[in-house]
């Protein structure tokens, strides 16, 4: 879902003035400020809702906490700092708002396949606009450039994992999936070899995998770049990452869709191939090879 400008609104409410400082607290902040910003981050719209006692008790913390939190990031008051956040979430939602009254006024005349298709529809114009051609051209070249890319994906994400391990071999001198069939303790043991100057590419929607973060903990521990595709600025993916690519999973039913991060893994493809001339030289190889296999000797996707 987008704001007005074609900013996704999620996106809009983190690069909204609170949204910054919340972000700035979040990566700097003491233990307890960080859990108070990564809570508001990641559920604005309770923040609005809850009292001090609750906010407290949702982030763990004491409400002289909360209450010290709200006048280091400059309001009077707890009670301050919920309205400025009401509005802050509401001047980055009514677009959205617009949008999702449209899709239910439809809703009595659309079957569900339909309405899936709107969100479709809707998760792909978000995504588009959510990451630049610039963010995307400086991850295709931080993977083209690694000494080896391990790609990581649990759960519902494991096949988007496989579709981007098997684009990223012709182009890769060692890729790695890692976990497959096998879960959270294959993958572990792949990640074992993993070191600076290595990339870790992390798949997390919801319901995000606490296993995810955790290896990509690792990673980080061993100096490697790691890249999230995730759906929201708010995901706990993302303060733990070098590299972000925005992938909306908006859905009606399902708790995430993947059709975004299908675009976005085919648009990373396409940036990494077209990179550098030895890509687009492995590019014409690979259709040259492939072309033997294919039924009249056709292969597509030519650069």
């Amino acid at each position: 879902m987008t704001a007005g400008n074609g900013v996704p609104a999620d996106v809009a409410f983190v690069q909204s003035a609170l949204g910054k400082v919340l972000a700035g607290v979040r990566a700097e902040g003491s233990a307890s400020h960080r859990s108070i910003a990564d809570y508001l981050m990641r559920n604005p719209m309770r923040g609005t809702a809850l009292k001090i006692e609750e906010m407290a008790e949702g982030c763990k913390v004491s409400t002289a906490t909360i209450s010290r939190f709200a006048r280091d990031i400059g309001f009077n008051s707890y009670g301050a700092m919920r309205s400025a956040l009401a509005e802050t979430l509401h001047t980055a939602m009514q677009p959205v708002e617009k949008l999702r009254s449209s899709i239910a006024r439809r809703k009595a005349s659309q079957s569900p396949g339909d309405a899936s298709m709107e969100y479709a529809k809707a998760n792909l114009a978000t995504t588009h606009s959510a990451n630049s051609p610039q963010v995307l051209d400086a991850v295709a070249r931080k993977i083209s450039g690694a000494r080896a890319v391990y790609v990581l994906g649990l759960g519902m994400s494991s096949c988007l994992a496989s579709m981007l391990t098997l684009h990223l071999q012709p182009f890769c001198g060692h890729v790695v999936e890692m976990a497959a069939a096998g879960g959270t303790e294959v993958a572990a043991g792949q990640l074992v070899h993993i070191r600076r100057g290595d990339v870790l590419v992390v798949f997390s929607f919801p319901r995000y995998s606490i296993d995810a973060m955790r290896l990509s903990q690792f990673a980080r521990s061993q100096r490697a770049t790691v890249i999230a595709i995730t759906d929201s600025p708010s995901a706990p993916m993302v303060p733990l990452s070098d590299h972000v690519l925005y992938a909306s999973g908006a859905h009606g039913v399902l708790p995430s869709s993947v059709v975004s991060a299908v675009a976005t893994i085919e648009a990373l493809v396409v940036s990494l191939m077209v990179s550098n001339k030895a890509n687009v030289r492995k590019a014409a190889r690979l259709g040259e090879v492939i072309g033997e296999y294919m039924v009249n000797g056709v292969a597509g996707g030519a650069v």
